[in-house]
């Protein structure tokens, strides 16, 4: 298998990637083809994980039924284009020369001279364990990126894109602008960089992330059970972390940022288990509105967002917002559909069971069902 991988990189990287770069004058920028067609392998092997088996989980144990998946299709197409366009062009016209020149110019396959393996010798004996270290680093450094961009106004009006979504599927993953993407990708670039994490490898740290964040997006009841779901995220915790502001509950839809382990939010007082599947989106009006829009209409409205808040004062200060038809930031709860969101946060170790019952489940409209799980017990 080993050998068959090698042999499709080699061939890729000769017959397409190397004559493609030369036809666009980008050949002493790129870096490698060999290591630019793996990771475009890596990318059609994600793809065909998430067609083949993620795909089917939301037919055979859904969280919610949908009547269409015509608000799915656009987050399919953005799936497409970052894993086969963006990611790849990012990690080596961006990642490339800058590793070469933190590790002082020339080849980056050379003798490690910067970063983790560098600083700690003996772990370049155990790469298994120098990969188990670089993703705990790269997964809490997403976990703590996550929740900035939940509080600072600007990144929201960006991340929101992606919570906007009304139909949450194994495809929402992907679902965000390129400005929001290239910004995760440069903070957890310049991460993988001062470890010393080279692009291929930074490929497969991204296929682990991309990989469990596609299962925890999938509109499945699945979990990993009481003692797994601690550790990692499972569809049911992360489908919690997308769903609508409850006004029984205010404050209550802000839990859940990890991206693969879930041990972060444990840790930090984030985590919230064992509730009936809810509806998935937003209370804002105004980010509900992306749904209406394809694949190029949803970016500029979101990328409009965007420029008009990042130039306002209130699009820096910390804290939960929500947007006028302007797109100015505003307290959460100032418009007429969430105004019970104002009312203090509960603690959420203080709900019990019975607060969640069967007539606190609420209804899906406009081609989703309901929630599957407890709520038709």
């Amino acid at each position: 298998m080993i050998e068959l991988w090698t042999r499709l990189s080699a061939f890729l990287g000769d017959a397409v990637v190397a004559p493609l770069l030369q036809a666009l004058h980008l050949a002493r920028f790129a870096g490698d083809p060999h290591e630019i067609a793996e990771a475009l392998l890596v990318a059609l092997l994600q793809i065909a994980i998430i067609a083949l088996l993620f795909r089917p989980l939301e037919t055979f144990a859904p969280a919610e039924r949908w009547t269409d998946r015509r608000l799915t299709r656009v987050d399919r197409q953005y799936t497409l284009w970052m894993l086969l366009g963006i990611f790849p062009l990012f990690t080596f016209l961006v990642l490339s020369p800058l590793s070469a020149l933190v590790a002082g110019g020339g080849d980056t396959s050379s003798a490690v001279t910067f970063g983790l393996a560098a600083w700690v010798p003996a772990l370049s004996r155990h790469p298994t364990v120098l990969f188990a270290i670089y993703y705990l680093a790269y997964d809490f450094v997403y976990f703590a990126m996550h929740r900035l961009q939940h509080e600072l106004p600007w990144w929201w009006a960006l991340h929101s894109m992606h919570h906007s979504q009304r139909q949450m599927s194994c495809w929402t993953n992907d679902r965000g602008t390129l400005v929001d993407g290239f910004l995760q990708s440069m903070v957890l670039s310049v991460v993988g960089l001062a470890m010393g994490v080279a692009p291929d490898q930074f490929a497969w740290l991204m296929l682990v992330g991309e990989l469990g964040q596609n299962l925890s997006h999938t509109n499945t009841r699945i979990g990993f059970g009481p003692v797994f779901e601690k550790l990692f995220v499972d569809p049911r915790f992360h489908r919690l972390h997308h769903m609508r502001a409850e006004a029984q509950h205010p404050g209550l839809h802000n839990c859940n940022y990890g991206q693969v382990l879930s041990i972060w939010d444990v840790m930090f007082g984030s985590a919230l288990f064992g509730l009936a599947p809810r509806p998935t989106g937003v209370g804002d009006p105004t980010v509900d509105a992306d749904n209406d829009h394809g694949l190029i209409g949803l970016h500029w409205v979101t990328l409009k967002r965007f420029w008009v808040v990042v130039r306002m004062k209130s699009g820096w200060r910390l804290g939960e917002v929500s947007f006028t038809p302007g797109y100015a930031p505003i307290p959460v709860g100032a418009h007429a559909k969430t105004t019970s969101e104002t009312q203090a946060p509960q603690d959420r170790s203080k709900l019990s069971g019975d607060e969640f019952d069967d007539d606190q489940c609420p209804l899906r409209t406009e081609g989703a069902g309901q929630p599957m799980d407890e709520c038709q017990a």
